[in-house]
């Protein structure tokens, strides 16, 4: 999707995406998160700003997410792959249900932008702008709620949910047929993944305590504009660590046709291999690579000012590329990630989410997450999806899901070009490592 065809949308009253800096807004969070603009500092064009906003802070949220998880010494040496838009997208529909210290916690965690109408026409533009179809390439996002069918939502809230971010409710029986419900959701996962993510919510997550699920599933699969040839794929050595190297199939682009975006520094080389569209959205894989075996360097360019400034010195030419195949499937129990983020109020029993039934009775009992990422010589299959399990707090039972690991020699973004939205980010150690 061009500029032009964004403006031309805009102008007809949708909200796509924008790319602005993320302190053009400089309002205080109010207690209550639903603040609207103050007299004098309403902007000329709310749509693009939202967008601009919430894509500069989805973007800090994926960067303190990978650092929270791959600072985690049980994390040292495994694979990390996770959508910080399915994440968010999942919280910013939570978020809008709550209040005082609860949502400002998850209003920072996540960097949401404090003005109502600038968070919800942004998650609503982005959202539009990610469905809006490429003949190229496939790419959705998609909402819902799931209630528990005895339970009273405040109108209010469960309208927020479905204008805004077009996450509308089903009933569903927690209480007394708490596996067919999450059968059910996790069907519904499935669809919107085409089967790539399974079981989002395992095993014993819904139970007679659950009032409320928040799910989110983000599915893309793209080709590379400039394939690899599979008669050039050999199998060769990737080093997982100094003095350790496994047998994987390598991928070559090394022709006269092999332009790329390219940059390098003192400490990264950088890559931009873009995806084949046509009227959609580019897309592109962004690979930062470490000169040195340590990932610290590809790490800290994360960080959103960094690697605005590493995607602005990318100029076109041609490059030797030689890339691993792999394939990682990821899943993430993280209520404890975000709690240790700065939101640790929204899992306990002071979690105040009166905005979504009127009393303070609901908690996030957890939150699931779980990716996929197929990376071949023809181009890129990626899913994720996010359940946010909202329970009451009468007789909270005691968290026993297990968390998975991981980590990885190199760092890999797929990013919406026009906003500089992150929409999976990852890094891999060992792509012989599912």
């Amino acid at each position: 999707m061009n500029r032009k065809v964004i403006s031309l949308l805009l102008l007809a009253g949708l909200v796509v995406l924008g790319c602005v800096a993320a302190g053009c807004t400089d309002m205080s969070r109010t207690t209550s998160g639903q603040s609207a603009p103050p007299a004098g500092q309403e902007t000329s064009d709310p749509a693009a700003e939202g967008a601009g906003n919430v894509s500069a802070g989805n973007n800090r949220f994926a960067a303190d997410l990978y650092r929270q998880i791959a600072d985690d010494p049980a994390y040292a040496g495994k694979n990390i792959f996770f959508s910080p838009y399915s994440i968010s997208s999942a919280l910013a529909i939570t978020y809008e249900g709550a209040r005082g210290t609860t949502a400002d916690e998850i209003g920072s965690v996540l960097h949401l932008p404090v003005n109502e109408t600038l968070r919800r026409a942004g998650f609503a533009g982005l959202d539009a702008a990610l469905n809006n179809g490429d003949e190229n390439y496939t790419l959705r996002t998609a909402n819902a709620l799931w209630a528990e069918e005895t339970y009273s939502f405040l109108p209010e809230y469960v309208d927020t949910a479905a204008r805004w971010y077009a996450a509308n409710v089903t009933n569903l029986d927690f209480a007394n047929d708490a596996e067919p419900s999450r059968q059910t959701i996790n069907r519904w996962v499935e669809e919107k993944t085409e089967d790539k993510i399974r079981d989002l919510l395992p095993a014993g997550s819904i139970d007679a305590m659950t009032r409320l699920v928040i799910t989110n599933a983000v599915y893309f699969k793209g080709t590379w504009v400039k394939q690899f040839d599979p008669a050039e794929t050999t199998e060769e050595e990737f080093r997982v660590a100094p003095g350790e190297t496994v047998r994987v199939p390598m991928m070559h682009r090394t022709d006269e046709d092999a332009i790329y975006g390219y940059a390098e520094t003192g400490t990264l080389q950088v890559l931009r291999m873009p995806y084949a569209h046509a009227d959609g959205t580019e897309l592109s894989m962004l690979v930062l690579l470490p000169r040195e075996e340590n990932l610290t360097a590809a790490e800290e360019a994360l960080a959103p000012e960094k690697l605005d400034e590493l995607r602005d010195s990318l100029t076109d030419r041609r490059v030797r590329v030689v890339f691993p195949k792999f394939t990682l499937e990821t899943e993430y129990s993280l209520s404890p990630v975000l709690a240790a983020m700065g939101m640790p109020t929204a899992f306990s029993d002071d979690a105040d989410f009166s905005g979504m039934d009127g009393t303070d009775m609901l908690f996030i009992n957890e939150v699931f997450h779980k990716a996929f990422v197929d990376v071949n010589e023809e181009g890129t299959e990626a899913a994720a999806a996010t359940g946010v399990v909202m329970n009451i707090k009468s007789a909270p039972g005691e968290d026993t899901t297990p968390v998975f690991r991981a980590d990885h020699p190199f760092v890999f973004l797929i990013v919406e070009e026009d906003s500089g939205t992150v929409l999976f980010a990852g890094r891999v150690v060992n792509p012989e490592s599912a």
